[in-house]
Order: C-alpha cells, then structure tokens, then sequence
C-alpha cells in the first residue's frame, strides 16, 4: 500500500459536477493498493497516519497528530501511485491490485481510521473525480507500507 498524505485547510472531491466529500482542517490522503497487499496493511497505515506528527502545536512545531486536533480526512482511491516508469515512458500498472482487491482493502482502511474516531469523506471507486484542496504548509508525506 501507498499513501500521499496532504496537510490541508480544506479538500474537496467532485464527480460529474457533485461534490460527492468535503473536509476542513485535516489530511487527503491519495490510497494505492498493491497485489499483495493485506488486511493488515491497511490497518497499519490507518494507525500510522492519524498518529502521524504533522501539525503544529502551540509552539508552531509539527508535534500533533490528526487524533489530537480533531482534524478530518478525505480519502481517495489511486493506484497510479502503484505505477512504475522505470522502463520506457509509459507507466506500468502490473503491481496495482485488482479493482476488487483494491476496493475492499480501501473500505477495510476508510473503516478503521472511522474507528478512531475520525470524521472520513470519500472519494468514488473507479469514477473519474476532481480533487480540490488547499495544502496547509505545504505538508507532503508518502508512506508505504512495506
């Protein structure tokens, strides 16, 4: 699993003109799945990321963590951060899970970052979207799971 995390003011998700998810404060966090990719990644990653140490305390030093501000997160489906450009100059998507491997896992990590309490919006599986954000910082994380 691959994870872009974005510290933002404000994220939003369109899909054929409707705002289908909208935050405030919080994360965006773009979601790929891999082929081997496991129930217990995706748990790891739902820990890891709301504990994650990324916003100011009162100090203005990154020492908070979603948990701890009671910030919201949008999470959208992408397995173009599964491509690999190493060869030639078009992305291979050969370590992608299949959509409905993909699709349970990213259920699986949307629920358990809702059992810690976080207020979660989505994006739309397998549907084209527009994502809106304004990146609070900029902060930019990649997490992998391996």
């Amino acid at each position: 699993m691959r994870a872009v995390i974005q510290r933002v003011k404000e994220s939003s998700v369109t899909v054929k003109n409707e705002i289908i998810g909208k935050i405030g404060r919080g994360l965006l966090v773009l979601l790929g799945v891999a082929n081997e990719d496991k129930a217990d990644d995706a748990e790891y990653l739902a820990d890891k990321i709301t504990n994650l140490r990324i916003f100011e305390d009162d100090k203005g030093k990154m020492n908070r963590s979603l948990l701890e501000t009671g910030g919201e997160m949008i999470v959208v489906s992408q397995f173009t951060l599964l491509g690999d450009c190493r060869k030639g100059r078009r992305p291979s998507f050969m370590n992608a899970a299949d959509p409905e491997k993909a699709n349970e896992l990213y259920e699986h990590f949307v629920k358990e970052v809702r059992q810690k309490g976080v207020s979660v919006k989505t994006g739309r599986f397998r549907a084209m979207m527009e994502v809106s954000l304004i990146n609070d910082g900029p902060v930019t994380i990649i997490l992998e799971n391996k």
